[in-house]
């Protein structure tokens, strides 16, 4: 495949994450996105499940274990409005693949404090693990060579769609 527009169906597979998100929520949970594309991910799903407050944004850039390499290159920043000490927070990305950004995710959120329960929801587990990170919930399950890169783009309108790169 060249670049362009992967066949998954990124608006199908967030009505699935939509409902998979609903069964893991409690009344406590607070939703937290991976920048960029998790952040979007967590931020519409804060509205279509009618939830109150906003969603928070958590970046990877500062506990990323190549950052010599790809310096402050994640576009976002940490945003957690409310206390993450005792909080249940779901964690919700685009794309799992190594397990190195959830890594450093969970570095930074344990920054701000120490959460009760950590879960954490993706849209697409494209396998690759080097690391023992397991999403509670994906959406879809695929299977890339290392040399494509997947992710999430929206319009917009804010519409999802995966970008596919070689």
């Amino acid at each position: 495949m060249n670049h362009g527009t992967l066949s998954l169906d990124a608006e199908a597979l967030y009505a699935e994450l939509c409902k998979g998100v609903r069964t893991l929520l409690t009344s406590e949970t607070r939703l937290v996105g991976v920048t960029s594309g998790g952040a979007w991910l967590a931020e519409r799903l804060q509205k279509d499940l009618g939830l109150t407050g906003e969603a928070g944004a958590i970046s990877s850039a500062m506990h990323r274990d190549d950052f010599a390499r790809r310096g402050l290159a994640d576009g976002g920043q940490t945003r957690l409005p409310f206390d993450v000490n005792n909080a249940r927070v779901l964690l919700l990305d685009d794309v799992l693949y190594t397990g190195r950004t959830l890594r450093a995710v969970l570095n930074e959120l344990f920054d701000y404090g120490r959460p009760a329960c950590v879960q954490l929801a993706v849209l697409v587990d494209r396998g690759g693990r080097e690391l023992p990170v397991q999403a509670d919930f994906a959406s879809a399950r695929v299977a890339l060579p290392a040399s494509q890169s997947l992710s999430l783009a929206r319009d917009a309108q804010g519409r999802f769609n995966f970008s596919l790169e070689a």
